[in-house]
């Protein structure tokens, strides 16, 4: 029996980590829906369409607490992965005088450790990027849009048509779904009047009575956009890395999606081809869509 704090038994342990990883799937597929707007839906309602997504997966509660034991769930899969493989070494300290492991078992099955640690840097350089500055720093800027509009100056006294001068009105997406008036700037001057002031980096004011009026939207498709957009000097490095990672997922998913099933007992000569041509499908469908697109924004920006 092992002496782990957090599992007497490597059943428990591979009932566990069946459980987080199929678990962890499911999030893959919800992430995935969501991150497909950045390449299926263009310009403004594209943008709008991400960001309101953004905003709806981190305020409600659901949500948040789906997103809180995804958290649990990857970390206890990823303990318990590394318990389970040198528990392993442990049960077999001295190898066999003859060993071909290829004849009893995959290259992915046998290398799932090191798979599922390369996820893990991943995870880390993808929540760096994106999470940490969205959840921690908040550095990512709010949707906003600038608008030209003819403004109307005074009439011509010879013709009596209206003289108009072009203005840049900026607007930013409000939570309630309209767009707030923010500021109206003169090109030609350079002058600019603000009708509301923001605080606590999200929230608007009203200028005279310091009401709340409402909150923006963080634009985190800009932030994407721009990550691996070819302005970006290192945003081929971050396409090519993100590609890499998601053969990894794809590899990891091949043995896993299947062994998941079986460490739950589900093992039946009826059904049980079926769920490994489903955990096929899904190690390929899966990581190769979350690979195309940052692939497609390089492409395009």
């Amino acid at each position: 029996m092992s002496n782990s704090v957090l599992f007497k038994s490597s059943i428990a342990k591979k009932y566990f980590m069946a459980l987080t990883g199929l678990f962890l799937c499911t999030f893959l597929v919800g992430h995935l829906l969501g991150n497909l707007q950045l390449i299926f839906k263009t310009g403004e309602e594209g943008r709008r369409a991400f960001n309101e997504y953004a905003y709806f997966m981190g305020h409600n509660l659901f949500i948040k607490v789906l997103s809180y034991t995804t958290y649990i769930a990857l970390i206890v899969h990823a303990v318990d992965g590394i318990m389970l493989t040198i528990q392993n070494k442990k049960a077999r300290p001295v190898k066999y005088a003859y060993n071909n492991p290829k004849a009893n078992s995959g290259t992915a099955s046998r290398n799932m450790a090191i798979l599922g640690t390369l996820i893990l840097v991943f995870l880390a350089t993808h929540m760096a990027n994106f999470w940490w500055k969205a959840k921690i720093t908040e550095e990512i800027p709010l949707h906003s849009l600038v608008k030209t509009v003819d403004y109307p100056v005074g009439q011509n006294p010879a013709t009596g048509e209206m003289i108009t001068k072009p203005i840049e009105v900026t607007h930013y997406l409000n939570t309630n779904g309209t767009y707030q008036q923010f500021k109206v700037k003169d090109p030609s001057t350079g002058q600019e009047q603000k009708l509301f002031e923001i605080k606590n980096k999200h929230e608007f004011y009203d200028l005279t009575s310091h009401v709340k009026i409402g909150d923006g939207y963080k634009d985190l498709h800009t932030v994407v956009m721009t990550f691996f957009s070819k302005e970006n000097s290192s945003a081929l490095f971050g396409v090519i890395f993100y590609v890499i990672s998601m053969l990894v997922l794809g590899y990891h998913l091949w043995h896993g999606f299947a062994s998941a099933f079986q460490s739950l007992g589900l093992n039946h000569p009826l059904y049980m081809p079926i769920i490994k041509k489903v955990g096929m499908a899904f190690s390929i469908v899966v990581p190769f869509l979350f690979a195309i697109i940052p692939v497609i924004i390089y492409m395009n920006h």
